[in-house]
C-alpha cells in the first residue's frame, strides 16, 4: 500500500457489506465523501482526488483535521478556530460556486483514527480519502499508523493516496 505508485481503494469485510450500490448493475453511489488532512503539503494530491471525486458523483464533501496534542486546554477553542480557519483556505473559491458539490468542514479533539472513524460511522461516509506518507516498518510497528487503522477497523472503503 505505502510502495503503489497510485490511489489504492481499500475495501474490508465490514464496509463491503455496508456500501451503498445498485446490486443488478453494480453501481458504487458515493453521496458522502470524508478528507482527513493534517494540513501538510503531502495531503494536497489527496485532496485533490477528494475534489474530483466529490464533484464527479456531486456528493457531499466534508473536510476534517483532528486536534491530538492540545498541551493547553484553555486553549482548545482557538486551536479549534485555527484548524477551522485552514480548512476554510483549502476550499478552492470556485468549488463554493459549484452546484454539483457540497463542502463542509470538521474538527474533532482526540485521536486520529478514533476520530475519524466516529464520524465517518456518524454521517454514514460512504468514502474516506487519506494521504499516506511512506514510512519504515520500524516506525510503524513502534508508532502505529492512522491509516492503517482507519483501513482496518472503518466502517467504509478507504481511498489511499501515497505521497
Amino acid at each position: 500500500m505505502r510502495k503503489a505508485s497510485c490511489p489504492v481503494l481499500t475495501v474490508n469485510k465490514t464496509s463491503r457489506e455496508l456500501i451503498h450500490s445498485d446490486e443488478q448493475l453494480g453501481i458504487v453511489h458515493l453521496n458522502k465523501i470524508l478528507f482527513c488532512t493534517d494540513f501538510s503539503k503531502n495531503s494536497q494530491e489527496a485532496f485533490d482526488h477528494a475534489m474530483s471525486l466529490a464533484a464527479e458523483y456531486r456528493a457531499e464533501l466534508t473536510l476534517l483535521h483532528v486536534l491530538e496534542d492540545i498541551p493547553d486546554p484553555a486553549k482548545i477553542t482557538d486551536a479549534v478556530a485555527t484548524a477551522t480557519g485552514q480548512l476554510d483556505k483549502l476550499i478552492p473559491a470556485e468549488a463554493l460556486d459549484m452546484d454539483n458539490i457540497r463542502i463542509r468542514t470538521a474538527v474533532r479533539i482526540g485521536k486520529a483514527y478514533q476520530q475519524i472513524i466516529e464520524l465517518a460511522s456518524e454521517s454514514q461516509t460512504d468514502l474516506i480519502i487519506m494521504a499516506v506518507r511512506g514510512r519504515g516498518t520500524l516506525d510503524l510497528a513502534v508508532f502505529g499508523s492512522t491509516t492503517h487503522r482507519v483501513v482496518q477497523f472503518g466502517p467504509c472503503p478507504v481511498l489511499i493516496v501515497h505521497v
